[in-house]
């Protein structure tokens, strides 16, 4: 494991140490928690925007459902009779 070192703003320093004591948790811990969540969120961020490029290029290049079609198939959701996603 890697070690880094970081400074923390003076109005950081008491929550954290706050928020330690009431997890039962070392400031390590939850610094550690919040980059991993942090990156996640980035890495999902980065993924949402290269499918909505796709999505772009793909209406571009007229590649898309009709509405109604789309209309047609969220109305049968639930029922007897569900209808499967429309393709392009």
């Amino acid at each position: 494991m890697g070690v880094t070192s970081i400074r923390l703003r003076p109005e950081m320093e008491s929550p954290l140490e706050n928020l330690a004591i009431k997890l039962d948790r070392s400031k390590n811990y939850i610094i550690n928690q919040a980059i991993k969540e942090y990156l996640e969120r980035k890495g999902c961020a980065e993924e949402r925007w290269a499918e909505t490029v796709e999505a772009i290029e793909s209406v571009k290049s007229g590649k898309v459902i009709d509405e109604s079609e789309v209309n047609e198939w969220l109305e049968s959701w639930g029922s007897d009779n569900e209808l499967k996603p429309p393709k392009i």
